[in-house]
């Protein structure tokens, strides 16, 4: 059974096997929590990045897919990088976003991680309602099956860690 746990903070602090990147589909860094995980990790994941966009993902990394790299100088073995969609509130995203959690832990699966900690993805610059982004995050990790034993969500403010906490029920 994977034990869910909420904590207010700061992601590049947290201490796991993996870190999962709320990224934008170039891999190349960017704002918010990306932005974050690239400063703080330093120049080695933006490295590991080029050479996968050099690679297999020349067109970027697609919405809902995830792939990893060095963690560099972050307390971790591995970033797991995903793109959340953008939220429309014309057009239900929100199997693309499900597909993030889904495919951040086959990954970590892959890689032997144990402990794996999210942000709340999509959530921040690229628009989706906190509530529901819990609820989707949440109902999707629970209903994955995984080795990973400890899935926890580090979430930046108050607003954020409460909404996850009622959605966690």
């Amino acid at each position: 059974m994977t034990a869910i746990t909420l904590v207010q903070g700061d992601i590049t602090r947290q201490r796991a096997d993996a870190i999962v990147n709320a990224a934008n589909s170039s891999l190349l860094g960017g704002g918010g929590v990306d932005g974050a995980i690239h400063r703080r990790g330093g120049p080695e994941i933006l490295a590991e990045c080029r050479r996968l966009r050099a690679s297999r993902y020349g067109r970027g990394l697609p919405t809902g897919q995830a792939v990893a790299t060095t963690a560099g100088a972050l307390d971790a073995r591995w970033v797991i990088h995903t793109v959340g969609p953008v939220w429309s509130a014309t057009e239900d995203r929100s199997a693309l976003l499900a597909s993030c959690y889904r495919e951040s832990l086959r990954v970590a699966g892959e890689l032997g991680a144990r402990t794996v900690a999210f942000p709340a993805i999509s959530a921040g610059i690229y628009g989706w309602p906190m509530d529901d982004a819990a609820r989707i995050a949440l109902e999707t990790v629970r209903a994955i099956p995984t080795a990973v034993e400890e899935v926890r969500f580090v979430l930046f403010d108050a607003r954020a860690h409460q909404a996850f906490t009622r959605a966690l029920g």
